[in-house]
């Protein structure tokens, strides 16, 4: 497989791809996150990951094939980003606890005008949580870069999460196995 330029400074994402023996490269390019309103949770994640992509597609070589990725947490109706402070990550927690919510990959893959989009949509299910709990976890691992305020992969995930339904990785930033496929559709 040809290198690819990994849109995204996700230290998750980079393992997921090292783990799938993909070949990339790391370039950021910062981006603004706002989106349209009026368009479904799975179309703002796509929206999201489109801007990323074509920032970084810009400043590269048209033949490169750019991954973009973006992950957000949809509890109810509302769309859940990443806490900016201890009291807000302990807040999106509390209301997580107990509770099911669905964690939206969107992803665009561009090479030149071509591009392959997907919103991948995994369940995921908390236990009732204590106070206490939350409170240690994010004291310990800070989860401020983390959409909803938690990584999967993290303590949380191994004593928190209930239930999920749908790939785990996607949870974790990346639906990796259909990165892969759809990545077959550039090659040649």
């Amino acid at each position: 497989m040809n290198t690819i330029v990994l849109a995204s400074q996700s230290p998750r994402r980079k393992q997921l791809l090292e783990w799938a023996e993909v070949p990339f490269e790391v370039v950021v390019k910062e981006t603004d996150e706002r989106f349209p309103p009026g368009i479904s949770p799975a179309e703002v994640a796509v929206f999201i990951a489109r801007n990323k992509a074509l920032a970084v597609q810009r400043q590269r070589n048209n033949d490169e094939i750019v991954l973009a990725a973006d992950t957000i947490v949809v509890l109810g109706e509302s769309i859940i980003g990443k806490p900016v402070h201890r009291e807000e990550a302990v807040s999106i927690l509390l209301a997580l606890s107990g509770e099911k919510h669905q964690v939206i990959t969107g992803v665009v893959i561009r090479k030149g005008e071509k591009e392959v989009s997907f919103a991948d949509i995994t369940e995921v299910e908390f236990h009732d949580l204590s106070v206490e709990q939350i409170e240690f976890y994010v004291d310990k691992y800070k989860p401020y870069d983390k959409a909803g305020a938690y990584a999967i992969q993290e303590w949380i995930g191994v004593v928190g999460i209930k239930s999920v339904n749908g790939d785990f990785y996607n949870v974790m930033g990346l639906p990796v196995s259909r990165v892969v496929k759809e990545l077959k559709k550039f090659e040649g």
